[in-house]
Order: C-alpha cells, then structure tokens, then sequence
C-alpha cells in the first residue's frame, strides 16, 4: 500500500547579512545553505497496517507526510502510494488518501460542519446513499449528530477534531495519514478519538500512519513503529522491540513520606528526584530489583512504590537526549 526507496528531501536556502548592505549584497552573491530534511528512507507498509512514525522535532516527520499526500516533491529517491506517484496529484489518487492534521483544519471556520461536509461530497463525487450511511455511521460512533448544524467557529477543540476526522473520511480513503490528531486535547477528548480510529480500523481494514507526542496513542493503535532521527530510518520494528532497546531494566517509582536528604544508595540507578525529594524515579535491573527495594522499603519512609516495564515515553526521552544509544543497541 506504501512503498519509498531512498526517499530523500533537501530543502535550500540562503544566508543573508544584516541591513541594507545585506540585502544589496545579496542580489549579486549569495551563500546558499542546503538542509537533509529526509535522507534516504525506505519503507514498505503492507494494506491494513498501522504505523506509528515518531521522532523529536525537526526530524523530518512532516517533512515525509508531505511527500506521502504529494504537497511537496522529493528531491531524490521513489515513492508510491496505493499504486499511484503522490507528485503527480492524480484525481484518483486524491480519491484513495486522506490526511488529518491536528494543527490545521479543513472545515470552514464560519459555516456548519454538515456545509462542509456537503462540499466535501461533491468534491469527492460521493455517492448521495452513501454519504448519507456514511455520516449517519460516523456521527454516531463519535457521538456528534447534534453538532453538525452549529458553526465550526462555537464548538471546543475536541468537538472540531472528532468532525475533522469525519470530514477526512467521508470519501473512504484506503490510506489515512494522522499528523498529531489528538494535540491539545484532553484525555476523555484523547480516549475518544483513539477508540474512534481503532474501530474505524477495525471494520475497514485500511493502512494508518500516526504521527504523535502522545506515546498514549502509539500504545493503543500501533503494534509496528518507525523512530526518525535527523531525517534518517533509526528503527523500524514492533512496539515491544523498540521498549527494550535500553534493556530490560524496570522502571521503579518510590514516594517518602518526608523528604530524603542521603541520595548515596540511588545514585547507582540514574535517579530523577521530584523538586521537593519526597518521590524518586529509577531504572533498575530486574535482577537487583527485589534486594533493593527490600533495603529501601526498611530504611527510608516510603509510603507509596510502583514498578512497571520501561515505558516507551522514557525510551524516546533517553534517545532524543543520547541518540548514539540506537547505534550502541540496534
């Protein structure tokens, strides 16, 4: 369904001094700079995946988004989406994707979602039956059927977002790109969106790809991730692969009742303390999980503990701030 080979996007710009001069200067000489936003990416996503594309700012996810719908042309390399060259911006090409961005909308500001939404039909060239089933189908699952005649502009932000992703796929995309959809919302906003996509996936079987800095949504749509780092594939694999690449360390969490002045005896787990030292979170080893915790729990007034796997948020946390670990553990 999604296939690039050595897909790469370099953008070019200039440097220019300051003022007047500058800018004289700059008509008849100019330094140019050139920037890898993606460098050499291969990817194959089989119909029915889901992908959850992660990595730091400025790593070249959007920059890639952008190549997938065809908004912007590859420099070099080759791509193709459900069959088609997304450059070339084919009218059934645009029939086949859909690409939802939390930051920017699609819906007419100052007009009724259903207004939108009836343009969208026309533009796709839906069907009447089937634009109706459709957003009778969608409307309820997302629980909007009685915002769809209020102005864009009056409802909150998680009420936009559940009819922008009902304006995305009205026309039955077999392919969905998902740029941060749930940015900015809250957790219910959050939780909603996600069970939407999950059974949305369910009954249709179509290819997603998830961009998003909630590991919460990586966790619960996507069993297959890719981490972009500085434009390049840093790890392409399952979820569960990617949660041990610093090992199988647990993640441990004590809370004291009063703040804990002699640090001595966590130091050796890379310990994070809460601003008030009554809480200290620490990577240990299985293998020295039971002792040490025994000594902890006798010697210092711990009132609450909790341990689990490493969470992905800590791994993409430890990564960005070290990313030569990838090639230490890969």
């Amino acid at each position: 369904m999604i296939k690039t080979s050595l897909l790469t996007k370099n953008f070019q710009s200039y440097k220019k001094a300051p003022g007047i001069s500058g800018s004289i200067k700059s008509l008849f000489k100019r330094e140019y700079l050139t920037k890898t936003a993606v460098d050499q990416f291969t990817l194959e996503v089989t119909k029915g995946e889901i992908i959850g594309l992660l990595g730091p700012n400025g790593a070249g996810k959007t920059t890639l988004m952008k190549m997938f719908t065809g908004i912007i042309v590859p420099s070099s390399g080759e791509i193709s989406i459900a069959g088609h060259v997304p450059s070339q911006r084919e009218k059934s090409f645009r029939k086949k994707i859909a690409l939802v961005m939390g930051q920017k909308s699609q819906l007419w500001w100052d007009i009724p979602a259903m207004d939108s939404f009836h343009l969208l039909q026309k533009f796709y060239e839906i069907d009447k039956k089937a634009f109706e089933n459709r957003l009778e189908e969608m409307g309820q699952l997302l629980g909007v059927m009685d915002l769809l005649h209020i102005h864009v502009r009056k409802l909150s932000l998680g009420e936009r977002m559940k009819l922008e992703l009902m304006a995305s796929l009205l026309h039955s995309p077999e392919v969905i790109f998902l740029d941060e959809p749930t940015i900015g919302l809250d957790l219910i906003a959050q939780e909603n969106i996600r069970k939407f996509i999950f059974e949305y996936h369910k009954k249709n079987n179509i290819s997603i790809i998830l961009t998003s800095h909630y590991m919460a949504d990586v966790h619960a749509l996507c069993k297959r991730l890719i981490l972009i780092h500085g434009g390049q594939k840093a790890f392409d694999g399952k979820l569960s692969t990617f949660e041990q690449i610093l090992g199988k360390d647990k993640s441990v969490s004590f809370s004291f009742r009063n703040e804990v002045n002699d640090h001595r005896v966590f130091e050796q787990f890379n310990p994070t303390w809460s601003e008030n030292k009554t809480q200290v979170d620490l990577l240990i080893p299985e293998s020295e999980l039971r002792n040490f915790s025994a000594q902890v729990l006798r010697d210092f007034p711990v009132i609450d503990f909790s341990t689990d796997k490493m969470p992905i948020e800590k791994v993409m946390k430890t990564l960005m701030k070290n990313p030569q670990i990838l090639n230490e553990n890969l």
